[in-house]
């Protein structure tokens, strides 16, 4: 364990929007070498070039201190994984406190490990609820929340569901969204990459589809989504980076798509991607993290979900759920005609979340130490 006035704080990422949460994260603290040793580990969930390595490198992330390279599984498998090889790692770094972003299995697999090693934890983007036990995240953020020392929350809400889950007060922080800090700090090379440019699609006039749950993807729904998305394409071209694991789908139930206003594209890098997503008319999406980022661009989102974990993004008007129904993607024309502009971004999302996240470290630990 580091001194008291040198901590040592332990971060896990594992997925691609563990990334972007954690990127200004890690460089706040590295940033603050007099007061912290800063250590991180990649546990591999996401484990190919396209959804790992190339994030890294246009994030500025550093090389992993640790790489885990649990690959794929079921979620028991995985999770089972990354515990057995986080272990030593936490005995042999011997941090002060670990801190974990999101919901993912790396998330859960590494608070359960260091709260039975008794090594703090801290959480960042806790207290998000969809209230649907049937969403893997949501085991994952619930179990997290109660094993987390601090809870570092982006929105009143989430605030609100850990004190009625228990969670004293004291414990909780809201300092802001640390993904929304990652766009703030790159907004410049998003605009000059220009990704509609170099695709041929005019700005306004298209909308950007990311679509990877297993609810959508690993079943009968994704042949109605497949056949929506082209009944979209004929009032708005269809611009559709598709993740491996809907691509695999999509391959086995051999679904082909005939209109050539439907562009499939391969996953995409991060600043290509927000490229697009600042300059479509529209995104649809099940995808959590996207919703927040087209509220801060004040791009319009439609959730294919029944259900969404973060509100603010439905209060603040530029998020609407359309439900787990992809008869309603045809839709999303007359919905964008009758939406009324909003331009508001939620409290605390101003691209300082991980200054804020970090000076509560510096109060936690003084006060411990």
């Amino acid at each position: 364990m580091a001194t008291n006035q040198h901590q040592r704080i332990l971060a896990v990422i594992g997925t691609r929007p563990n990334f972007m949460k954690m990127a200004p994260v890690v460089a706040e603290l590295r940033g603050r070498s007099e007061e912290f040793d800063t250590i991180l580990v990649h546990t591999g969930q996401h484990y190919d070039r396209a959804m790992s390595q190339v994030f890294l490198e246009e994030l500025d992330v550093p090389e992993p201190d640790y790489q885990l390279e649990v690959g794929s599984g079921s979620h028991a498998q995985q999770t089972a994984r990354i515990m057995e090889r986080l272990e030593p790692v936490l005995l042999d770094c011997d941090p002060d406190l670990v801190l974990v972003p999101g919901d993912v299995n790396s998330t859960l697999a590494a608070a359960l490990v260091a709260a039975k090693l008794l090594v703090p934890v801290g959480h960042v983007e806790a207290g998000l609820r969809s209230f649907d036990r049937s969403m893997p995240e949501e085991v994952n953020r619930v179990v997290t929340d109660q094993l987390s020392d601090l809870l570092f929350t982006h929105s009143p809400e989430a605030n609100d569901h850990l004190i009625d889950e228990g969670i004293a007060g004291a414990r909780i922080h809201c300092v802001g969204n640390t993904m929304i800090d990652t766009l703030v700090a790159l907004r410049s090379r998003i605009e000059a990459a220009d990704a509609p440019m170099r695709l041929g699609l005019t700005h306004g006039d298209y909308v950007l589809v990311t679509l990877h749950r297993p609810a959508l993807v690993d079943g009968p729904a994704l042949v109605d989504t497949v056949a929506n998305l082209e009944a979209l394409s004929h009032a708005l071209p269809v611009v559709f980076p598709v993740h491996p694991r809907t691509r695999k789908a999509i391959d086995a139930l051999g679904l082909g798509i005939q209109s050539d206003r439907v562009l499939m594209l391969e996953p995409l890098a991060y600043l290509d991607f927000l490229s697009l997503t600042s300059a479509a008319a529209a995104v649809l999406t099940d995808s959590g993290g996207i919703q927040e980022e087209t509220t801060y661009l004040g791009i319009p989102c439609f959730t294919l979900r029944n259900n969404t974990e973060r509100p603010v993004t439905v209060e603040v008007g530029t998020n609407t759920v359309l439900g787990q129904t992809p008869q309603r993607i045809p839709e999303i024309p007359d919905l964008l005609a009758q939406r009324e502009r909003t331009g508001d971004i939620p409290l605390l999302w101003d691209g300082h979340a991980a200054e804020r996240l970090v000076n509560v470290l510096t109060r936690h630990m003084a006060m411990v130490g």
